[in-house]
C-alpha cells in the first residue's frame, strides 16, 4: 500500500492526544479537513493492510499505582498452544505472542499493583510447569514515530 499525503498526516495526528470528546475522531477528522467516515475509512484500511498494527490507548500503569512486567517462557513446540490457552486465561496478560528463539513465548502482565506481577506469574509457573522470566521495565522511553508529509 503507498501512503498518501492525508494516509500521513492521519499517522502523525492519531499519535498525538485523542480530543476528550463524545466524538474524538470527528474532532481529529476536522482539523485535517475531513469526515469523520473518511477518517475511520482509512484508519480501517491501513490497519488491515497492516500499515498499523495495534491502534490504542498507551496507559501509564505505574503513574495509577500498577504496574507492568515483560515476560519470557520457554515453552516446548509440542506444548506452545496449551500453555498459550493457560497463560491467556489470566486477565492480567495484556498481549501474548510467539517469538523464534529458546524463549519463544513472550507476554505482558498488567496489574493493578506492583505485587500483582509476582502473584500472576508465579500463578503461571504453577498451572504450566515452566519458568516464568520476568523483565521489569526499568525506564520509560517514548519513542514518536512521524511520516514525513
Amino acid at each position: 500500500m503507498t501512503l498518501d499525503q492525508t494516509d500521513r498526516a492521519i499517522l502523525n495526528r492519531v499519535q498525538d492526544d485523542l480530543p476528550l470528546t463524545s466524538h474524538p475522531y470527528a474532532t481529529v477528522a476536522a482539523e485535517l479537513g475531513l469526515s469523520e467516515a473518511e477518517l475511520l475509512t482509512r484508519l480501517s484500511r491501513m490497519k488491515e493492510d497492516r500499515v498499523i498494527t495495534r491502534f490504542g490507548p498507551f496507559f501509564d500503569a505505574a503513574a495509577m499505582g500498577g504496574a507492568f512486567c515483560l515476560c519470557a517462557m520457554a515453552v516446548r513446540a509440542k506444548d506452545f498452544k496449551t500453555v498459550l490457552t493457560k497463560v491467556n486465561a489470566h486477565p492480567e496478560v495484556a498481549h501474548n505472542y510467539e517469538r523464534t528463539h529458546r524463549l519463544n513465548m513472550w507476554f505482558v502482565l498488567a496489574t493493578e499493583t506492583p505485587e500483582g506481577i509476582e502473584a500472576a506469574a508465579d500463578a503461571i509457573e504453577r498451572e504450566t510447569g515452566i519458568c516464568v522470566l520476568r523483565f521489569p521495565k526499568l525506564q520509560e522511553f517514548f519513542i514518536g514515530f512521524r511520516v514525513a508529509a
